[in-house]
């Protein structure tokens, strides 16, 4: 099996430069997705892996074997497209065998293949449909089945489930899951759906503006975002941030917000502070509705409830800034959440952010 490996990769169309200098290993078998808003880079960066986009500056490994000048063709790697890109006039087979055949592949092993992935897929009673006789689902996997019969080093997908609708999504992304841990090829997706980007990946690289702004597990990127972009892209709802001012009380880290005082972790870098500046990070799904000994009570102004079914969303506004609350339920009964007045923050889970960089301050607990 073979990894990844990007050094300095840069791509300029003119002088507008779109990918800027990103270096990333990706390990073998290893399932790595970049995720990002519309126009970061994240495409780009996988056509130029790809060998569809010519690398203006640094290098791409797959291997040992730099190949910044092999052709698509001769680099071992296969590419799902969002937009399937299945041949009309051809069937599921013969969609499926085409790379084998201009590969000149013996006849004998090409049925063999084509009807193992075909089992693989669930999509052996398809074989003889045209793709306009197939659902989204089922050409997308057809298109899937085409990349996986020819056993390459790489697989790579350009946002391949953006065109089908929600529940399809989700089917997918679990076949897609099955199917890595079956092959274990090394995998790189593209997506701007950080749901898809959490549920995926081994490893996150979190793209905005051409540059990585962080990489990690999906839990080390939801529990410890690096700035405030991160922060506010990874999770469903995003973190909540407000705008707040730190004073040192006593030894006692106080964020002011509105009219309200937080408690916040004991962070080394705000010590001492004195109307200092910061932006307080809270998940919606780390707010409590009822206090316990060491949270901090914070007044909001309830808009309106979103039930969901096991969970609902609080719409609310604190100091006029929008917050989200993730809360339960409580099997069905909703009504008590229509009365929230006040919401309850523990220090612990509080995640707090320099005001003028938006990096953030690392939690230490001081002497």
């Amino acid at each position: 099996m073979s990894g990844v490996s990007l050094s300095k990769m840069t791509k300029r169309y003119g002088i507008v430069e779109v990918v800027r200098g990103i270096d990333l290993e990706i390990k073998p078998q290893e399932f790595v997705v970049l995720v990002g808003p519309s126009g970061c880079g994240k495409s780009t960066t996988l056509r130029m892996i790809a060998g569809l986009e010519e690398i203006s500056d640094g290098t791409v490994k797959i291997g040992d074997r730099v190949i910044n000048e092999v052709a698509p063709k001769d680099r071992d790697v296969a590419m799902v497209f969002q937009n399937y890109a299945l041949y009309p006039h051809l069937s599921v087979f013969e969609n499926i065998a085409f790379g084998l055949r201009i590969r000149k592949v013996d006849k004998k092993v090409i049925t063999q293949s084509v009807n193992d992935v075909a089992n693989t897929l669930g999509l052996t009673e398809y074989l003889e449909r045209k793709p306009a006789d197939l659902s989204g689902g089922q050409r997308q996997r057809v298109a899937m089945g085409r990349a996986i019969v020819r056993h390459p080093k790489i697989f790579l997908f350009d946002e391949p489930l953006s065109n089908l609708d929600a529940k399809l999504r989700t089917q997918m992304r679990a076949e897609i899951k099955r199917l890595h841990k079956r092959l274990k090829v090394t995998s790189i997706y593209v997506t701007h759906d950080q749901i898809e980007a959490m549920t995926l990946a081994d490893r996150i690289v979190v793209m905005n503006d051409g540059r990585i702004e962080q990489i990690g597990t999906p839990m080390e990127l939801f529990n410890n975002p690096v700035n405030t972009f991160v922060a506010g892209f990874i999770g469903s709802p995003p973190m909540n941030q407000l705008n707040a001012i730190v004073n040192d009380v006593d030894g006692r880290l106080v964020a002011k917000v509105g009219n309200s005082l937080i408690t916040l972790p004991k962070i080394k870098a705000l010590a001492n502070s004195s109307n200092r500046e910061v932006i307080v990070g809270i998940r919606p799904e780390h707010v409590l509705l009822q206090a316990s000994a060491t949270s901090s009570p914070i007044a909001i102004e309830l808009e309106l409830v979103e039930t969901l079914g096991s969970e609902a969303l609080l719409h609310t506004q604190i100091a006029k800034t929008p917050f989200v609350v993730k809360a339960e339920t409580r099997f069905g009964d909703v009504s008590h959440l229509d009365k929230v007045t006040t919401l309850h923050i523990e220090p612990d889970l509080i995640k707090v952010f320099d005001a003028d960089t938006g990096m953030a301050l690392a939690t230490a607990i001081q002497d």
